[in-house]
């Protein structure tokens, strides 16, 4: 059954960003004192990698912030976070003596994509740079060998550990050993939606094209690319790093986007280009024949109130129309345009109430088995702007687990279960494979 795919602001890019500041923040501060003793030290060695006193005082912070009674003196404590280190920095250097490559292209998109989301998360660059204390040029810097050394570490974990499969009596051993730690099922909603997507009207589209082309007209008789990317682009990602998006391969970018970059010369500027988030003004900066510097202004398609009115309607006249007795799942198959979910009549599966999206949580909780949502937007796709209605088939209520009604959740927590086994032994069988030693 096809499941939402939630998109929930990562926690884990807020720790490795917070921990590279605690780090940058204790180095500093830590490193001498008035009489000039040196306060921080190396604590380990793995490979070539070295740990510091401050990396552990940081990842310290970090769980002082998650848990306040967390008691950081204590040495049982230290040594599991050291050894934690350790063990990250064993399967780095495994990685690198497997020889596993993470290229510069995918550390710049998962920089991107942590840059955006962050902005989402925090409103602007500004707020970013407040709340961190450094400008985004130096935590992009700082980010670089932590995403790096991530990467490489999910490349080996997902080659040795991606093709390990459970079975029923695996997942019913495992239930059975642990079904009095178990935690309980949480309230869980059955729903299905139908989505509609707004379409730009052509006046709209035309509207937008010309200001793109005046923008664009407007720096090609000498104004600053940087200044109309500040003050018109609508990719929050760039717009206030002069548009930037850095060096990008062959085959990551959007098609319409990449060959308009390539047919370029460095310093070139493009016409508006047409993709499904809008009209881009493109200036290549640099390029080889594989991969290409480039910076943009993006200029979103701005759907107008009668276009959002006319969805709104239709989707308020389908809520009508199963008020009285018609199939919520058949004229989601006729009517929804979401082709992931319409073949299953609009379906969403079963999921817990504490995962739903935040834009329609709320209305959810409220609705009776059976009810539907008032029409809502549905943005999980910003170049497809859209509304729909959900309808909340029905709830299951908290339980304690049962192999009868919750054996895919089993599955998983099973599956879970036994690869952190392997990786246990896995990561002792590195301890005595790869040279380490602690200060």
């Amino acid at each position: 059954m096809f499941r939402l795919n939630i998109k929930r602001y990562s926690k884990e890019i807020l720790t490795v960003l917070f921990l590279l500041i605690v780090q940058s923040e204790l180095s500093f501060s830590q490193t001498t004192q008035e009489e000039g003793q040196v306060l921080d030290r190396i604590v380990a060695i793995v490979g070539e990698e070295i740990i510091m006193q401050s990396d552990i005082e940081g990842k310290l912070a970090i769980l002082k912030q998650q848990n306040q009674k967390l008691n950081m003196n204590d040495p049982s404590i230290r040594q599991k976070v050291l050894d934690a280190a350790i063990n990250e920095y064993l399967v780095v250097t495994k990685a690198i003596e497997d020889s596993i490559v993470v290229a510069e292209d995918e550390i710049n998109s998962e920089w991107e994509r942590v840059k955006t989301e962050l902005v989402q998360y925090y409103g602007s660059f500004k707020r970013i740079e407040d709340v961190y204390g450094m400008s985004m040029s130096r935590i992009q810097f700082e980010y670089r060998d932590i995403v790096r050394k991530q990467l490489l570490a999910q490349k080996l974990q997902q080659k040795k550990f991606m093709n390990i499969k459970i079975s029923p009596k695996e997942i019913e051993d495992f239930y059975n050993e642990q079904k009095d730690s178990l935690p309980k099922v949480p309230l869980q909603v059955d729903l299905y939606h139908i989505v509609r997507y707004t379409t730009p009207s052509l006046k709209a589209k035309e509207e937008v094209y010309e200001l793109a082309k005046r923008v664009r007209d407007s720096i090609i008789s000498g104004g600053s690319f940087s200044d109309y990317a500040k003050r018109y682009s609508q990719d929050p990602g760039s717009a206030n790093s002069n548009g930037e998006l850095g060096w990008f391969g062959k085959g990551k970018l959007l098609i319409e986007f990449e060959k308009a970059a390539f047919d370029l010369l460095p310093g070139q500027t493009s016409m508006p280009i047409e993709t499904p988030f809008g009209y881009h003004i493109i200036q290549t900066l640099n390029k080889n024949k594989d991969s290409v510097n480039t910076r943009h202004i993006l200029f979103r398609f701005g759907q107008t109130e009668d276009d959002k009115n006319n969805i709104i309607a239709f989707l308020s006249s389908i809520k009508d129309s199963l008020k009285s007795g018609n199939d919520f799942e058949t004229l989601a198959k006729k009517y929804s345009e979401e082709i992931s979910t319409k073949g299953f009549g609009g379906a969403l599966g079963i999921m817990p109430v504490d995962q739903l999206p935040m834009s329609f949580q709320e209305q959810v909780v409220k609705l009776k088995s059976g009810e539907l949502t008032e029409v809502l937007p549905y943005n999980i796709d910003p170049a497809k702007p859209a509304y729909h209605i959900i309808y909340k088939k029905m709830e299951v209520l908290e339980h304690e687990p049962n192999l009868k009604e919750d054996f895919k959740i089993l599955e998983q927590k099973a599956l879970v279960y036994k690869k952190m086994k392997i990786y246990e032994d896995w990561i002792q069988q590195l301890r005595k494979e790869l040279y380490w030693e602690i200060k």
